[in-house]
This record gives C-alpha cells, sequence and structure tokens, in this order.
C-alpha cells in the first residue's frame, strides 16, 4: 500500500468522464466525480532519486595559499571563469629558474656547434685526428640533448604554475564550497563543486526479477512528490551490471532539459508503463489521509457527505490510483477533500 499523501493534478479526460451534475450534487462547493472503472496504465513504480549528469568537484593540483574565491553556493558560473586562484609565488621563481636554464643551455648549445664546425673543417684539412673530431661532435649533440630537456622542464613549470588559476570545466551552479581565502591548497584537496541543471536524470535501483519488464516499458514517467510535478522521460539506460550485494541493477532515466526547481538528491518516483489494465480508479487528490486511515468523501444522493475509509493501491502514471476496497462503481466522491471536510463539519453545526 502507498502509504504518502500526494497532491496531484487531476486529470482532464478522467474529470470529463465523471463530473456529475445532479440537482443535489450541482450545489455543493466542490468538485465531485462518479466512481467507475477505467483504463489505466498498468506500471511497475520504484524510488528513485535525482541527479545531475554533469557534476564535478575541481580540486587543487599544487601546494599554495588559497588569495581568491570568486564565487559561493547558489552562484551560476559560465564554463573557463576563474573560481580560485592560489599563490603561485613559489612557483613563478621556479618558472624564472627553469628560463635561465634554458637561457644556459642554449649559450653551450651555440659554443658546442661552433666548436663542432670547427673541428670538422680542421678535420677536413687533415689537421686534427678522427678522435678530436667524435670528441667535439658528442659534445655537440650532448648540448643539443641539454638545451632540449631545458626547454622540457621550463615548459613542465610553466604548466604547473597554470595550475595556480582554476576555472570551471563546464557551465553550471556551484553546489558547495569547500575552502577559504586563507587556507592552504595541496594536492587533491576540493575546491569547489558544481553541477549542471540543465541536464538532470533519475536514477533507480529494479530487482533482477523485474529488469525485463522494464525493458520493455513503452513509457516512463517520474514523479517529484515534494513538488507536486509529473514528468515524462525522454529514455532510459539500463547498466550492464548487478549489485552483487542486493541484486539490482541500476537504470538511470533521462529527464528533459531546462526543468524548473528540480535539483540534485531530491526524492523520486519512477513509473515503468508496462501495459494497460481496467481499474475501480479515481483521481489521487481525492483521497484524504487521517493517521491510520486513508479515506475519501463519499456523498450520497439526498447530498450528505460522510468520510469512509478505503484501500487503494499504487498510484498510476496518470495521477490515478486504484481503489481494492471501499467504494463501488456508481458512488460519488468528494474531489477537493480538503473543502468537502470544511463543508461538512459547516453541515453538521446547523
Amino acid at each position: 500500500m502507498h502509504t504518502r499523501l500526494r497532491s496531484l493534478a487531476i486529470p482532464v479526460a478522467l474529470i470529463s468522464l465523471l463530473t456529475i451534475n445532479s440537482p443535489a450534487q450541482a450545489t455543493l462547493p466542490f468538485a465531485t466525480a462518479k466512481v467507475g472503472f477505467q483504463n489505466t496504465d498498468k506500471s511497475y513504480s520504484t524510488e528513485a532519486t535525482v541527479e545531475a549528469v554533469r557534476q564535478s568537484t575541481v580540486s587543487a593540483q599544487v601546494s599554495g595559499r588559497i588569495t581568491a574565491v570568486n564565487f559561493d553556493v547558489g552562484d551560476p558560473v559560465k564554463a573557463g571563469q576563474v573560481i580560485v586562484r592560489i599563490d603561485p609565488s613559489e612557483l613563478s621563481q621556479a618558472v624564472a629558474g627553469s628560463r635561465a636554464q634554458v637561457a644556459q643551455a642554449d649559450a653551450m648549445l651555440a659554443n658546442a656547434r661552433a666548436n663542432y664546425e670547427r673541428q670538422q673543417q680542421l678535420f677536413q684539412q687533415k689537421f686534427i685526428s678522427q678522435a678530436a673530431l667524435d670528441k667535439a661532435t658528442a659534445e655537440y649533440r650532448a648540448a643539443q640533448a641539454s638545451a632540449a630537456a631545458a626547454k622540457a622542464g621550463a615548459g613542465q613549470t610553466a604548466t604547473v604554475r597554470s595550475y595556480t588559476t582554476l576555472t570551471a570545466p563546464f557551465s553550471g551552479v556551484v553546489m558547495a564550497r569547500h575552502v577559504e581565502v586563507g587556507e592552504m591548497a595541496a594536492p587533491g584537496k576540493p575546491l569547489m563543486t558544481g553541477f549542471d541543471p540543465t541536464d538532470l536524470r533519475v536514477v533507480a535501483n529494479i530487482p533482477q526479477y523485474k529488469l525485463a519488464e522494464v525493458q520493455k516499458a513503452g513509457k516512463v514517467s517520474v514523479e517529484i512528490p515534494s513538488m507536486n510535478k509529473w514528468i515524462e522521460a525522454k529514455g532510459i539506460t539500463v547498466l550492464p551490471s548487478a549489485d552483487s550485494a542486493t541484486h539490482t541493477v541500476k537504470v538511470r532515466i533521462d529527464l528533459p532539459e531546462n526543468l524548473a526547481g528540480v535539483i540534485p538528491g531530491i526524492f523520486a518516483r519512477a513509473y515503468f508503463s508496462t501495459g494497460e489494465t481496467r481499474k475501480l480508479a479515481i483521481p489521487y487528490s481525492a483521497v484524504l489521509r487521517r493517521s491510520e486511515i486513508t479515506g475519501v468523501y463519499v456523498i450520497d444522493s439526498k447530498g450528505r457527505i460522510s468520510l469512509r475509509q478505503i484501500r487503494i493501491g499504487e498510484p498510476g502514471a496518470k495521477g490515478d490510483v486504484e481503489v481494492l476496497a471501499g467504494l463501488s462503481p456508481g458512488e460519488v466522491i468528494a474531489l477537493e477533500p480538503v473543502k468537502a471536510g470544511i463543508y461538512a463539519k459547516q453541515s453538521a453545526k446547523k
């Protein structure tokens, strides 16, 4: 039995088919409907969680004191914007040292090249031996290698220095800020976490015995109970592995882009439509919960209102719910239980 109260939008088609207009009930200050069998989706539902498709934590790659944190939690950030700066003083000195080593290696290379060219001329004139030429050749090649190594070291140092300026890898919103100005950064230390709010999905764990049924689902709907919101999914992806402890398979459900108000981590419920069935169903918004009692307000032919306990099944993907016990076809119920309860109390006092 589903134990959570949710206020769902009443399907227009359902109301148009069920709303009655008898004289006694037409005067009631709330909408009513006649209970009847409906063609509803046969679905399998499971709990799920919303997550961002793109979410990342930017971490430090070098050590140093943090000099600037340009964004805070909730701030929008564009790709490439500087989010954190680390003091580059120490690395700037290393870069200067590397450049000096490059200049020294270039000077030594120039000297070795000139010596090598002179030794070649002397060897052609037979003034020096082959051994002397070989020595000059080796020194020239060693100078070339030293110059290349110095340039590579300078490039590496410059690259490391660039790690003191951290930029956003993609456009999104800051989810968490892990550091403050003045703290020390160290390689691997998290600095800031962000996500892209335009690209979200829902993740659910499906029991392995339900996997084949879920894969054949013709339609998938997602409910966000806290927002009273229903969303039609764009598609699903079944991950090709199962959890050995729970024997469940993770399923990712793609949501439409730019969903207002939906954020990672909130609770959701996924409904996999596996066919169609005929059930005695009512709008879920007509159901009233009072402590352990689940009921609806029933209106008799004379317009008298009473609260009746019912037993319901799982809500459907269209905002309706199956009635397992407590109601019969043809009976009339209130679609707005709060207004019906207030009206019933006022009528009892008269």
